[in-house]
């Protein structure tokens, strides 16, 4: 009961935004525009030899292995490389992560 309270309050005095919200219509308008997109063969699983013959998760860079855990790839499908979804509002919080998305996606993030 505490713990609910303390969420409550935290969430209803906490900075708002609509960037999540603006992002998955984003999202889901681009879904719709381009249709069923191939999921990247880098990201896909090869739990079989003939997956891994057809290079099915051939080019994957798992993240933990590299500085800051954090690699520069494209995850969108071909169609949708570049596109940029999630758009940080302007307060505070979303300041913050701006910087962040500008110093690591800095092709991406030119906001």
């Amino acid at each position: 009961r505490i713990i609910l309270s303390q969420c409550a309050i935290y969430l209803a005095t906490s900075p708002k935004s609509n960037a999540s919200y603006m992002a998955i219509n984003r999202a889901q308008q681009a879904v719709k525009a381009s249709g069923d997109l191939s999921v990247p063969l880098a990201l896909r699983n090869a739990p079989t030899q003939l997956m891994k013959d057809l290079d099915y998760g051939k080019e994957y860079q798992y993240a933990h292995d590299h500085p800051n855990n954090f690699v520069n790839a494209e995850y969108m499908p071909d169609e949708l490389k570049g596109k940029t979804l999630y758009e940080p509002g302007n307060n505070q919080r979303e300041n913050g992560i701006k910087t962040f998305l500008q110093n690591r996606w800095k092709d991406k993030y030119k906001l």
